[in-house]
């Protein structure tokens, strides 16, 4: 009888609901929670119960991507302007101080105390450090983060930013940084769907851009796979992996579909 509904913030404007059944979970449980979220006119997506479900999983990825750009010595406004040109809401460093550097910190412990030598860092990890526990960053709620929230103007970029993560001289093409933002969060969403995490691709789809934002002109996360082409994505993703890291590599469920000339929707 044990069910999840994930809600996103802000609740009253943000349209998804997103459904997570437990291993045991009946249908006569799944079928209630669908009427319930229907009644209350919010759009339902299912998923299984794994980490970070599907939505925060996948939507991580956006801003630990752009974190892991700043440790690389990536030009903070060329990050957030790229995520913006993407068609993504707002940029990997104002969504995290939307979501909290605090609270994306002690998701990070808590991460690893529960997998323990299962864990494995990333890029993104010395920035929220630095941020948190060096500098008091926190985010937006406390009025300053990656941004400066002044009382009686718009938020910018902290200028001190560089001090602490030095930009490099010569900085990547932004088209490069774009493809970074977008493509990690289809690599992770076709993680999902080979684990199971997500059964239907068009759950997936829907979930991307009504819970967290991905560019509706791409058509959702799985759909930009099959936009670029899934045998151009792996091969695009596999020369992605040899620059910036393993976090790009395909899963076997692209490269075998890639093998057989397949597509996530039928022609």
């Amino acid at each position: 009888n044990f069910i999840g509904l994930h809600f996103f913030s802000p609740v009253d404007k943000m349209p998804l609901v997103e459904i997570i059944r437990g291993k045991q979970t009946s249908d006569e449980t799944l079928a209630r929670a669908m009427d319930f979220v229907k009644k209350i006119r919010k759009t339902p997506i299912v998923v299984n119960d794994s980490r970070g479900f599907y939505t925060s999983r996948v939507f991580a990825t956006y801003v630990t991507e752009g974190l892991t750009m700043l440790a690389e010595g990536v030009a903070p406004a060329i990050i957030e302007n790229a995520g913006k040109m993407a068609g993504m809401p707002v940029g990997p460093l104002a969504l995290a101080d939307e979501v909290s550097l605090e609270l994306m910190h002690r998701v990070r412990a808590q991460t690893k105390k529960d997998l323990g030598d299962a864990y494995k860092s990333d890029g993104s990890e010395p920035v929220l450090q630095t941020m948190v526990e060096k500098l008091g960053r926190i985010g937006k709620k406390a009025g300053k983060g990656f941004y400066d929230y002044p009382a009686d103007g718009k938020k910018r970029l902290w200028a001190d930013l560089a001090k602490h993560f030095p930009v490099k001289a010569e900085q990547p093409d932004v088209q490069d940084v774009i493809k970074r933002l977008v493509y990690i969060q289809s690599v992770e969403t076709a993680r999902c769907l080979e684990e199971k995490v997500v059964i239907d691709v068009r759950d997936a789809d829907v979930g991307s851009i009504m819970g967290w934002g991905f560019p509706p002109s791409r058509g959702g996360t799985v759909s930009n796979i099959d936009s670029v082409g899934v045998k151009p994505f792996v091969a695009e993703c596999d020369t992605l992996a040899q620059k910036y890291g393993a976090r790009f590599t395909p899963p076997k469920l692209l490269r075998d579909m890639a093998d057989q000339g397949k597509a996530f929707y039928a022609a």
